[in-house]
Protein backbone atom coordinates (compact mmCIF):
# COMPACT_ATOMS: atom_id res chain seq x y z
CA UNK A 1 0.00 0.00 0.00
CA UNK A 2 2.88 2.40 0.83
CA UNK A 3 4.57 1.55 -2.46
CA UNK A 4 1.36 2.28 -4.34
CA UNK A 5 1.05 5.63 -2.58
CA UNK A 6 4.65 6.58 -3.45
CA UNK A 7 4.22 5.59 -7.08
CA UNK A 8 0.95 7.47 -7.24
CA UNK A 9 2.70 10.53 -5.79
CA UNK A 10 5.43 10.35 -8.43
CA UNK A 11 2.87 10.00 -11.18
CA UNK A 12 0.91 12.89 -9.76
CA UNK A 13 4.09 15.00 -9.68
CA UNK A 14 4.78 14.23 -13.32
CA UNK A 15 1.21 15.17 -14.20
CA UNK A 16 1.63 18.40 -12.28
CA UNK A 17 4.81 19.27 -14.18
CA UNK A 18 3.12 18.47 -17.46
CA UNK A 19 0.15 20.60 -16.55
CA UNK A 20 2.46 23.46 -15.64
CA UNK A 21 4.40 23.17 -18.86
CA UNK A 22 1.22 23.23 -20.88
CA UNK A 23 -0.47 26.05 -19.07
CA UNK A 24 2.70 28.14 -18.44
CA UNK A 25 0.78 30.15 -15.93
CA UNK A 26 3.44 30.00 -13.21
CA UNK A 27 3.45 28.25 -9.81
CA UNK A 28 5.47 25.16 -10.74
CA UNK A 29 6.04 24.02 -7.16
CA UNK A 30 2.37 24.35 -6.31
CA UNK A 31 1.41 22.33 -9.38
CA UNK A 32 3.83 19.53 -8.37
CA UNK A 33 2.60 19.45 -4.77
CA UNK A 34 -1.04 19.41 -5.85
CA UNK A 35 -0.33 16.64 -8.34
CA UNK A 36 1.42 14.54 -5.66
CA UNK A 37 -1.45 15.00 -3.24
CA UNK A 38 -3.97 14.06 -5.88
CA UNK A 39 -1.98 10.94 -6.75
CA UNK A 40 -1.72 9.87 -3.10
CA UNK A 41 -5.41 10.53 -2.57
CA UNK A 42 -6.27 8.45 -5.62
CA UNK A 43 -4.12 5.54 -4.40
CA UNK A 44 -5.61 5.64 -0.91
CA UNK A 45 -9.12 5.82 -2.31
CA UNK A 46 -8.44 2.84 -4.58
CA UNK A 47 -7.05 0.82 -1.66
CA UNK A 48 -10.01 1.73 0.55
CA UNK A 49 -12.42 0.73 -2.19
CA UNK A 50 -10.57 -2.57 -2.72
CA UNK A 51 -10.78 -3.45 0.96
CA UNK A 52 -14.42 -2.40 1.31
CA UNK A 53 -15.31 -4.41 -1.79
CA UNK A 54 -13.85 -7.50 -0.14
CA UNK A 55 -16.02 -7.05 2.94
CA UNK A 56 -18.75 -9.68 2.98
CA UNK A 57 -21.61 -10.16 5.43
CA UNK A 58 -22.21 -13.82 6.29
CA UNK A 59 -25.04 -15.09 8.48
CA UNK A 60 -25.04 -18.59 9.95
CA UNK A 61 -27.41 -20.61 12.10
CA UNK A 62 -25.55 -23.29 14.05
CA UNK A 63 -27.68 -25.45 16.33
CA UNK A 64 -30.29 -22.73 16.60
CA UNK A 65 -27.82 -19.94 17.35
CA UNK A 66 -27.75 -17.17 14.75
CA UNK A 67 -24.35 -15.65 14.12
CA UNK A 68 -23.28 -12.83 11.82
CA UNK A 69 -19.82 -12.20 10.43
CA UNK A 70 -18.35 -9.19 8.64
CA UNK A 71 -15.78 -11.25 6.79
CA UNK A 72 -12.69 -9.29 5.81
CA UNK A 73 -9.65 -10.76 4.12
CA UNK A 74 -7.90 -11.86 7.32
CA UNK A 75 -11.08 -13.48 8.67
CA UNK A 76 -11.68 -15.34 5.42
CA UNK A 77 -8.11 -16.59 5.38
CA UNK A 78 -8.39 -17.88 8.95
CA UNK A 79 -11.73 -19.54 8.16
CA UNK A 80 -10.32 -21.18 5.03
CA UNK A 81 -7.35 -22.53 6.96
CA UNK A 82 -9.58 -24.00 9.68
CA UNK A 83 -12.01 -25.39 7.12
CA UNK A 84 -9.41 -27.43 5.27
CA UNK A 85 -7.75 -28.51 8.51
CA UNK A 86 -11.02 -30.16 9.50
CA UNK A 87 -12.10 -31.26 6.02
CA UNK A 88 -8.96 -33.39 5.61
CA UNK A 89 -9.13 -35.15 8.98
CA UNK A 90 -11.20 -37.79 10.70
CA UNK A 91 -13.29 -34.96 12.18
CA UNK A 92 -15.28 -35.03 8.94
CA UNK A 93 -14.03 -38.12 7.08
CA UNK A 94 -15.96 -41.39 7.50
CA UNK A 95 -14.45 -44.26 9.47
CA UNK A 96 -16.15 -47.42 8.25
CA UNK A 97 -16.85 -50.24 10.69
CA UNK A 98 -14.03 -52.74 10.76
CA UNK A 99 -11.56 -50.35 9.15
CA UNK A 100 -9.14 -47.71 10.35
CA UNK A 101 -7.17 -47.36 13.55
CA UNK A 102 -8.82 -45.83 16.59
CA UNK A 103 -5.60 -44.57 18.10
CA UNK A 104 -4.82 -42.72 14.86
CA UNK A 105 -8.34 -41.29 14.86
CA UNK A 106 -7.90 -39.92 18.38
CA UNK A 107 -4.48 -38.53 17.48
CA UNK A 108 -5.95 -36.77 14.44
CA UNK A 109 -8.62 -35.15 16.61
CA UNK A 110 -5.99 -34.07 19.14
CA UNK A 111 -3.90 -32.49 16.38
CA UNK A 112 -6.97 -30.62 15.14
CA UNK A 113 -7.62 -29.47 18.71
CA UNK A 114 -4.09 -28.06 18.94
CA UNK A 115 -4.31 -26.40 15.51
CA UNK A 116 -7.51 -24.61 16.50
CA UNK A 117 -6.25 -23.63 19.95
CA UNK A 118 -2.90 -22.24 18.79
CA UNK A 119 -4.21 -19.07 17.07
CA UNK A 120 -6.56 -18.40 20.00
CA UNK A 121 -3.57 -18.17 22.34
CA UNK A 122 -1.24 -16.31 19.96
CA UNK A 123 -0.39 -12.66 20.53
CA UNK A 124 -1.04 -11.97 16.86
CA UNK A 125 -4.70 -13.00 17.08
CA UNK A 126 -6.83 -9.99 16.09
CA UNK A 127 -9.25 -8.61 18.71
CA UNK A 128 -12.96 -9.42 18.39
CA UNK A 129 -14.75 -7.25 15.83
CA UNK A 130 -16.82 -4.33 17.08
CA UNK A 131 -19.80 -5.65 15.11
CA UNK A 132 -20.76 -9.27 14.52
CA UNK A 133 -19.03 -12.44 15.59
CA UNK A 134 -15.48 -13.62 15.13
CA UNK A 135 -14.42 -16.75 13.28
CA UNK A 136 -12.59 -17.70 16.44
CA UNK A 137 -15.94 -17.89 18.22
CA UNK A 138 -16.72 -20.94 16.10
CA UNK A 139 -13.29 -22.38 16.85
CA UNK A 140 -13.83 -21.88 20.59
CA UNK A 141 -17.20 -23.65 20.44
CA UNK A 142 -15.66 -26.55 18.54
CA UNK A 143 -12.91 -26.86 21.14
CA UNK A 144 -14.96 -26.47 24.31
CA UNK A 145 -18.19 -28.24 23.40
CA UNK A 146 -17.10 -30.92 20.93
CA UNK A 147 -13.44 -31.91 20.74
CA UNK A 148 -12.43 -31.44 24.37
CA UNK A 149 -15.26 -33.57 25.88
CA UNK A 150 -14.75 -36.33 23.31
CA UNK A 151 -10.98 -36.49 23.86
CA UNK A 152 -11.35 -36.30 27.63
CA UNK A 153 -13.68 -39.30 27.60
CA UNK A 154 -12.10 -41.63 25.06
CA UNK A 155 -8.36 -41.00 25.29
CA UNK A 156 -7.96 -42.42 28.83
CA UNK A 157 -10.26 -45.37 28.05
CA UNK A 158 -8.35 -46.43 24.97
CA UNK A 159 -5.02 -45.86 26.71
CA UNK A 160 -6.11 -48.08 29.61
CA UNK A 161 -6.89 -50.88 27.15
CA UNK A 162 -3.57 -50.40 25.34
CA UNK A 163 -1.62 -50.42 28.61
CA UNK A 164 -3.36 -53.54 29.95
CA UNK A 165 -3.29 -55.40 26.63
CA UNK A 166 -0.03 -54.47 24.89
CA UNK A 167 0.20 -55.60 21.30
CA UNK A 168 -3.49 -56.35 20.90
CA UNK A 169 -5.44 -54.73 18.08
CA UNK A 170 -8.02 -52.10 19.02
CA UNK A 171 -10.64 -54.19 17.23
CA UNK A 172 -10.55 -56.37 20.37
CA UNK A 173 -11.33 -53.41 22.59
CA UNK A 174 -14.74 -54.03 24.20
CA UNK A 175 -15.69 -50.38 23.66
CA UNK A 176 -14.73 -50.36 19.98
CA UNK A 177 -18.31 -50.19 18.72
CA UNK A 178 -19.31 -47.53 21.27
CA UNK A 179 -16.32 -45.39 20.29
CA UNK A 180 -17.20 -45.58 16.61
CA UNK A 181 -20.82 -44.71 17.29
CA UNK A 182 -19.89 -41.63 19.31
CA UNK A 183 -17.31 -40.65 16.69
CA UNK A 184 -20.02 -40.64 14.04
CA UNK A 185 -22.19 -38.49 16.31
CA UNK A 186 -19.27 -36.10 16.83
CA UNK A 187 -18.73 -35.85 13.07
CA UNK A 188 -22.39 -34.96 12.56
CA UNK A 189 -22.17 -32.22 15.18
CA UNK A 190 -18.95 -30.82 13.71
CA UNK A 191 -20.37 -30.77 10.20
CA UNK A 192 -22.39 -27.50 10.46
CA UNK A 193 -19.43 -25.78 12.13
CA UNK A 194 -17.06 -26.80 9.34
CA UNK A 195 -19.54 -25.86 6.61
CA UNK A 196 -19.96 -22.49 8.33
CA UNK A 197 -16.20 -21.96 8.24
CA UNK A 198 -16.27 -22.70 4.53
CA UNK A 199 -19.05 -20.16 3.95
CA UNK A 200 -17.14 -17.49 5.85
CA UNK A 201 -14.06 -18.30 3.77
CA UNK A 202 -16.09 -17.76 0.61
CA UNK A 203 -15.72 -21.34 -0.62
CA UNK A 204 -18.42 -22.17 -3.12
CA UNK A 205 -20.53 -25.06 -1.83
CA UNK A 206 -18.20 -26.09 1.04
CA UNK A 207 -20.38 -29.12 1.73
CA UNK A 208 -19.15 -30.79 -1.45
CA UNK A 209 -15.73 -31.21 0.17
CA UNK A 210 -17.29 -33.17 3.03
CA UNK A 211 -19.09 -35.77 0.96
CA UNK A 212 -17.87 -38.47 -1.35
CA UNK A 213 -18.21 -37.46 -4.96
CA UNK A 214 -20.13 -39.64 -7.39
CA UNK A 215 -16.92 -40.24 -9.31
CA UNK A 216 -14.99 -41.56 -6.30
CA UNK A 217 -17.97 -43.66 -5.23
CA UNK A 218 -18.18 -45.24 -8.66
CA UNK A 219 -14.49 -46.06 -8.50
CA UNK A 220 -15.02 -47.97 -5.26
CA UNK A 221 -18.04 -49.88 -6.48
CA UNK A 222 -16.98 -50.52 -10.07
CA UNK A 223 -16.13 -54.20 -10.63
CA UNK A 224 -12.60 -55.11 -11.60
CA UNK A 225 -12.49 -56.30 -15.24
CA UNK A 226 -11.91 -60.02 -15.45
CA UNK A 227 -9.10 -61.18 -17.64
CA UNK A 228 -9.91 -63.79 -20.24
CA UNK A 229 -8.01 -67.10 -20.11
CA UNK A 230 -6.59 -66.41 -23.55
CA UNK A 231 -5.14 -63.08 -22.44
CA UNK A 232 -3.50 -64.70 -19.45
CA UNK A 233 -2.13 -67.73 -21.32
CA UNK A 234 1.52 -67.98 -22.14
CA UNK A 235 3.05 -69.49 -25.25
Amino acid sequence: MVLRAVLAGIIGGVIGIAAYSISQTGGQRLSIVVGCLLGVAAALAAELYRRSAQLTDVRLVVFGNQMSFRAKTDMRQAAQRMFFQAATRIATRPLEDGSGNLREALTSLKVLFDLYREPLEADSTPPPPTKGDSVYTLALDILNFELAPFLAKWHPRLKAFEDSHPGRDDSEWPENAAFREELRALQERLRPYVIGLGEIAGIRDPEQHLRRSARSASRRTAPVPRQSPEAGATG
